[in-house]
């Protein structure tokens, strides 16, 4: 059991409603970059398809600029009042913001507002997102039993790849339905005014939840949990960094940047794309679940390690693969990259919240995770497409991606084997 007496039950209950606020918040991201050449049209418009493609990614980019602020607030709320506030606070101001930019008038109604406008609720996005996942997994993991804290941990994968896979969904589902007209005049619309609906499931689902098992404190807080991360623990932080390094490059170089690249660089149709996309997108749903029950049972490290060399030998053949116009030969790349970095994701979110203290928890994972994403996930889209501008080499983004994997290789080995150690610690 856990490290408190808490039922099975209850740790199902509440890693379902962890998982399926982070459905929102991906959902979202999700949609946005799917829909970045309908979105650049309306609200970036340049005769240049490059320049405008350039400016959606870039707002893209910003909403995770604002990450490292949302972490700092929801870090000391949740270390100093409590892990609940987080989770509901996040997922509600993710859905008013989703709604917004469904309702929000484009530059052709409004002018260059239409822009500022979407700036700024793609920062407020990034701002709730900054709580959202690294609040969701310190929630579940604490309540987790030990035996099994990788498995449930993994929910939260579920939940935020299942959100990416929603979005890719219905954004196949409009591009195969709607033509480009209707496409870039209001269906670009529907799925973020649908995001409503999850958001009211998440908000509804999370008011009945607990707080997780925590120790009983002789002292008060005399300094804000997040100056506390800041001069006592930043070497947890860089270690949550160095984990967090290859697998979000990896992940929003496939998932979200190679949808573009295959339509403007291999001229694949985008139809096409997204339906790979969205395959790919199922598998990693689900197969990380399989991952963690072994990092359950043999340890994070050796899981950590064989998916983190897996991406560095592998990286250029299985893109390599995804560099021609042939579905099977793209559909094997991504395929290959997307078992990898589910391995990878299996054991990290366990091993994350389990080498940083209970009190800081909340703090040092959410500052240091998402100023992480912010630098080098969120970007990656943009830098992707820089460099392939500039060095006029298709395979420029993997030997990115390979460099920064060298780094999680490190940390990997220099960090202890986790599995089994007290989250009350």
């Amino acid at each position: 059991m856990a490290d408190s007496d808490v039922s099975i039950g209850k740790v199902r209950k509440n890693a379902f409603a962890g998982a399926i606020g982070n459905v929102m918040e991906w959902y979202d991201f999700a949609v946005y970059a799917y829909m970045a050449p309908v979105i650049g049209q309306l609200f970036f418009p340049s005769n240049d398809d490059f320049t405008s493609l350039l400016a959606t990614y870039g707002t893209f980019a910003v909403g995770y600029l604002s990450r490292p602020l949302g972490a700092l607030v929801f870090g000391h709320i949740g270390d100093k009042v409590g892990r609940k506030l987080v989770l509901i606070l996040s997922v509600s101001l993710m859905g008013i913001t989703t709604v917004s930019i469904g309702l929000l008038p484009d530059v052709g109604q409004i002018g260059p507002l239409a822009a500022v406008f979407l700036i700024a609720l793609r920062i407020l996005q990034g701002f709730s997102v900054g709580g959202e996942y690294t609040g969701s997994t310190t929630f579940i993991v604490e309540y987790a039993p030990r035996n099994r804290r990788a498995f449930y941990a993994s929910w939260v994968l579920c939940g935020a790849f299942g959100g990416f896979l929603l979005g890719s969904a219905v954004s196949t589902l409009l591009n195969n339905l709607l033509d480009q007209d209707a496409l870039q005049t209001w269906g670009w619309r529907l799925p973020f005014l649908a995001g409503a609906l999850i958001a009211l499931v998440a908000m509804l689902l999370r008011r009945h939840i607990e707080e997780p098992p925590a120790p009983e404190y002789e002292e008060e807080w005399q300094r804000s949990p997040v100056v506390v991360a800041f001069t006592e623990h930043w070497r947890d932080m860089l270690k949550v960094m160095g984990l967090a390094l290859a697998i979000n490059v990896g992940f929003y170089m496939m998932f979200v940047y190679a949808v573009g690249y295959l339509t403007d660089r291999m001229h694949v149709s985008t139809a096409k794309a997204l339906d790979i996309n969205t395959i790919c997108m199922a598998v990693i749903t689900f197969l990380p679940l399989a991952f963690a029950l072994m990092a359950d049972r043999i340890g994070r490290k050796p899981i950590l390690l064989s998916g983190i060399i897996g991406i560095i030998v592998f990286s250029w053949p299985l893109f390599w693969l995804m560099h021609h116009t042939d579905t099977v030969l793209i559909l094997l790349g991504q395929l290959g990259f997307t078992v990898l970095f589910s391995c990878v994701y299996a054991a990290n979110i366990a091993t994350q919240a389990e080498i940083v203290p209970h009190r800081v928890r909340v703090s040092v994972l959410s500052i240091s995770y998402n100023f992480c994403l912010s630098l080098f996930g969120g970007t990656t889209p943009l830098v992707a497409t820089y460099l392939v501008e500039r060095t006029a080499d298709d395979f420029a983004p993997v030997y990115y991606l390979m460099a920064l994997s060298v780094l999680s290789l490190i940390t990997v080995l220099l960090i202890p084997e986790t599995r089994g150690k007290s989250m009350l610690e």
